[in-house]
């Protein structure tokens, strides 16, 4: 079914985004005309974010989510969307609830693609292809994909393409078309192959690590016992840590430690020595010099700064 046929040409998300000002960006592409639309979002909002305004009705919106927590809702599933994950998600009519968390910062970029787009692009009847793409009608979410080293350079490539200005709108068209090809297709049990098989098996390796990183913020486990509540040599864990996040297991933690730092700063119930003692660091002057490293400031100044910026955003809107 058409774009128009639809009635999806008068539809525009920029009001879904009125509330964050300058922190919602069109990187390339338009959905209507060039089938594509390629958006960066770095924001912080006080309350809960209504973000299913801005999803395109008759397409399917991929979401590469850096920071942040959202999600996207039907009647039926959910998909949760965490730090360094991706999804996708579609309605051919209304019917899909998503939320971003308040409170926090968020940052991912979405790649909007049109039926039109989809239809010309995917080969609908080849093995592979995940089986929601093939439905006409109603709304669908993905299941959760964690986002290797792989993909966060692919991100970071969409925030500054590599190529002169001329050549801009070539080289989205063929990123477009790169990023679905990275995340709507997905081998059958049948047809994986080995190297898949052990790809997928490292990646879910790594989300068990940083499972256990979460539940033992404090204490800093050491490697081998990582390993052994993983069920895995810890010398193999640390080499496909790297290679899937582009972080070593203790980098990982360390950002774990500060972002989950930087929430309980804001919250104001805790002092900097708590909340250095609370997420790992027993040396306070060695967390002030980690966090001003991270976040551009020392600690006891950040939530006066998280302040004084939302203040800006809301000026903005």
């Amino acid at each position: 079914m058409g774009e128009k046929s639809m009635g999806v040409t008068s539809f525009t998300e920029i009001p879904a985004w009125a509330e964050i000002g300058s922190g919602w960006r069109r990187l390339h592409g338009r959905f209507q005309e060039s089938g594509y639309s390629v958006e960066w979002h770095d924001f912080e909002h006080r309350r809960d974010l209504d973000w299913s305004r801005s999803f395109h009705p008759g397409g399917v919106e991929i979401c590469m989510n850096l920071a942040g927590n959202g999600s996207v809702r039907t009647n039926q599933s959910q998909l949760q969307l965490t730090p360094l994950t991706a999804g996708f998600y579609a309605q051919r009519e209304n019917g899909l609830t998503g939320i971003r968390a308040g409170g926090e910062r968020h940052q991912f970029i979405t790649v909007e693609l049109s039926s039109a787009f989809l239809d010309r692009y995917l080969p609908m009847a080849d093995k592979g292809l995940h089986p929601n793409l093939k439905k006409k009608t109603g709304a669908w979410v993905s299941e959760p994909i964690r986002l290797g080293a792989v993909h966060q350079q692919m991100i970071a490539t969409l925030q500054h393409p590599p190529v002169y200005a001329a050549a801009t709108g070539m080289w989205y068209h063929a990123k477009a078309m790169e990023v679905a090809s990275a995340f709507l297709f997905r081998p059958s049990d049948s047809d994986e192959l080995f190297c898949q098989r052990q790809k997928r098996q490292n990646q879910e390796r790594v989300e068990s690590v940083i499972a256990v990183l979460k539940e033992n913020l404090a204490e800093g486990l050491p490697l081998k016992e990582i390993g052994r509540r993983v069920g895995c040599s810890h010398f193999h864990l640390s080499r496909i840590f790297s290679q899937e996040t582009g972080k070593s297991i203790f980098q990982y933690l360390r950002e774990l430690r500060l972002e989950r730092a930087a929430e309980l700063l804001r919250e104001g119930r805790l002092n900097v020595t708590q909340v250095a003692l609370e997420v790992g660091y027993s040396s306070p002057s060695h967390f002030s010099t980690a966090f001003h490293e991270s976040f551009g400031c020392c600690p006891g100044l950040y939530p006066m700064a998280t302040t004084t910026q939302r203040k800006v955003n809301q000026r903005r809107s």
